[in-house]
């Protein structure tokens, strides 16, 4: 008899958060999710495989809580997904330090966070592991219109720190991936035009929640991968269009 996995998801709330929750559990996994508002939602059926903790990621008890529940409840830490991000729009030259630091404290001080609690919890189990980040197509082509240059000093370390972990933690069989949405028809969106959206990719195409999600349940299962960026962006990464 195997012994059922555990994934720890940021973010979990809404959008791809929601949609991981859902196919992981789907999938046979214990799934142990957070988001700031997350206690009280009833978005998902109760499951004595899903625990819910509200929690703000840049906070660093959010991420001790959150692993010592999963370790708790359901003995080990399999995978982690950080889920949880923040996207900030400005010129350039309107953006603020304290712009700058709500963006660092969710999408880099929360990674750090959970994913230094993850790892430990790996090696002690001597069984590898897996972790993805979701990041954006954006750090490589960026798009005219889409002034995000402090929001991609986050996103784009996020790329860079995924390529080191992989290859620091490759010996322990720690696998560390990335998966790099373009447009994503999430609850961002929802008041933006749908012909606006689609011209931003040469597939002229939005990307679904199941999309990305079956990006993240590929490299969580995919045992040979590491240190991968996997573009789900309908082409938005290739260049001009």
């Amino acid at each position: 008899m195997s012994i059922r996995k555990t994934v720890v998801i940021t973010g979990a709330s809404q959008g791809i958060g929601a949609g991981l929750v859902r196919t992981f559990l789907d999938k046979g996994w214990n799934v142990v999710g957070t988001s700031r508002r997350i206690a009280g939602t009833d978005v998902f059926e109760r499951s004595d495989r899903l625990e819910l903790l509200a929690g703000d990621v840049g906070d660093p008890n959010t991420a001790e809580r959150v692993t010592q529940r999963a370790i708790q409840q359901f003995g080990s830490v399999d995978a982690l997904v950080n889920n949880a991000g923040l996207f900030v729009t400005k010129p350039f030259l309107e953006y603020t330090m304290d712009d700058f630091r709500r963006l660092s404290a969710t999408n880099i001080d929360g990674f750090i966070y959970f994913t230094k609690h993850a790892i430990r919890q790996m090696l002690r189990q001597s069984s590898g592991g897996s972790i993805v980040n979701i990041t954006t197509s954006l750090t490589d082509h960026p798009i005219a219109g889409v002034t995000a240059s402090l929001a991609m000093i986050t996103k784009g370390g996020l790329n860079a720190a995924t390529k080191s972990l992989a290859m620091e933690f490759s010996k322990d069989k720690i696998r560390v991936n990335a998966v790099s949405p373009g447009i994503v028809d999430t609850p961002m969106h929802e008041h933006d035009s749908k012909d606006f959206l689609k011209s931003l990719s040469p597939m002229g195409t939005i990307t679904s929640v199941q999309e990305i999600v079956d990006g993240v349940i590929y490299l969580t299962e995919a045992a040979n991968i590491t240190g991968e960026v996997l573009h789900v962006d309908n082409g938005a990464h290739l260049g001009k269009w």
